[in-house]
């Protein structure tokens, strides 16, 4: 699983930030705590909007950028991934140390519509799965090249832009069980995804989601994880990501009406136990986990306050694998109409993810660098 690694370094490292209350730093890496606030590209449909989603080697970065799908290299330099005619918008959701990246496109005319791609760092053109017939996802690639996601509804495992298998429920799984995605795979093979249940009964309609995991070669069954709801369709249980000692992260999803709740959930192997609930940032009512490092049992994410089922306050979430979640700071000089999320955690400390500043309404990529350092308990 490549959504973590060196981060590059960007446009504006900002002073004054807060570092009290934080854990030691992942691995012992020596770095220097700063927030840096990537360069954007000209033009695109989301001119307010950036987020990295993935980190590579060497300095790679690779998220979204204006509403396209984009990467940042080790000088600073941001480029955008090249679209095939027809499609007006995407984001990079993965990177290997290789440099190949994998995402979702979208067409002009049919944007809730995606399309999975791979491409390759410096390439001319990118390679839509399926030939960009089905709609389809490509959501994780790990360092082997393999990638997973969606096409026609239906899990699949790529190497070099072919199927080498799909992903099957449960055997487990109640009758109307279907696959919705794919969520992520480690250094090993191993693949998580979420299911969901969906039928009637005495009338009423029933059914739950829960995380799923194939693990590495398709040489054992898949394990179906448990869940804390087991017969509420209000409720939604997704994994996030696995990390490469199997560890799942996920969060819980209540949605009714105006009443949401948002509860991080975390798995480990042998996935015969429900998950641990890890807590809340001090402060926010709920938290997501939506992404994880490959080896040093960070997760991260965002702290939530509903008002009247909307989420008025979102700060960037961070778990060291211990204790309650933290979270990371913003920027020096910005307002508290401001906002953060985080998508992805690397092995020597960075995170990455997006910031919102309320004051200027324009939203930036954005990485932490020493997170560990940064990350602190606010105030109440």
């Amino acid at each position: 699983m490549r959504r973590s690694a060196s981060a590059a370094a960007a446009a504006v490292v900002l002073a004054g930030l807060i570092t009290a209350a934080a854990p030691a730093a992942a691995a012992g890496t020596a770095c220097t705590p700063a927030i840096l606030r990537l360069p954007a590209l000209a033009a695109g449909p989301s001119p307010a909007y950036g987020s990295v989603r993935a980190f590579g080697a060497g300095g790679l970065v690779a998220g979204e950028s204006v509403g396209l799908p984009a990467y940042w290299t080790a000088d600073h330099a941001v480029h955008a991934v090249p679209l095939p005619e027809g499609f007006v918008s995407g984001e990079v959701r993965a990177v290997n140390a290789k440099g190949l990246m994998v995402g979702t496109l979208r067409r002009a005319g049919t944007p809730d519509t995606p399309y999975g791609f791979t491409y390759q760092k410096g390439a001319a053109a990118v390679r839509l799965i399926g030939g960009g017939a089905t709609a389809s996802a490509v959501t994780d690639v790990n360092d082997a090249g393999r990638s997973v996601g969606m096409e026609g509804g239906v899990a699949k495992e790529w190497l070099n832009g072919a199927v080498v298998r799909e992903l099957p429920v449960p055997a487990d799984a109640h009758p109307g069980t279907g696959i919705v995605s794919v969520n992520g795979i480690n250094a090993r093979g191993d693949i998580v995804g979420t299911a969901r249940t969906s039928y009637e009964e005495d009338d009423q309609l029933r059914g739950k989601t829960f995380p799923v995991v194939w693990p590495a070669g398709g040489g054992y069954p898949p394990y179906s994880l448990q869940v804390w709801t087991e017969d509420d369709p209000t409720v939604r249980t997704t994994a996030s990501g696995i990390d490469d000692r199997g560890r799942v992260v996920g969060h819980e999803d209540r949605s009714y009406r105006d009443w949401q709740e948002r509860k991080p959930a975390v798995w480990k192997k042998p996935y015969d136990a429900l998950p641990n609930d890890p807590g809340r940032v001090t402060g926010y009512d709920q938290v997501t986990f939506d992404g994880l490092s490959p080896a040093t049992n960070v997760a991260v994410g965002s702290a939530v306050t509903f008002v009247e089922g909307y989420p008025n306050f979102v700060h960037a979430a961070y778990w060291p694998g211990t204790g309650a979640p933290l979270a990371l700071p913003h920027p020096a000089g910005t307002g508290p109409d401001s906002r953060s999320s985080a998508y992805a955690a690397s092995d020597d400390d960075r995170v990455g993810g997006t910031f919102y500043d309320g004051e200027t309404m324009k939203g930036t990529a954005v990485v932490w660098t020493c997170a560990s350092k940064q990350a602190y308990t606010p105030q109440k």
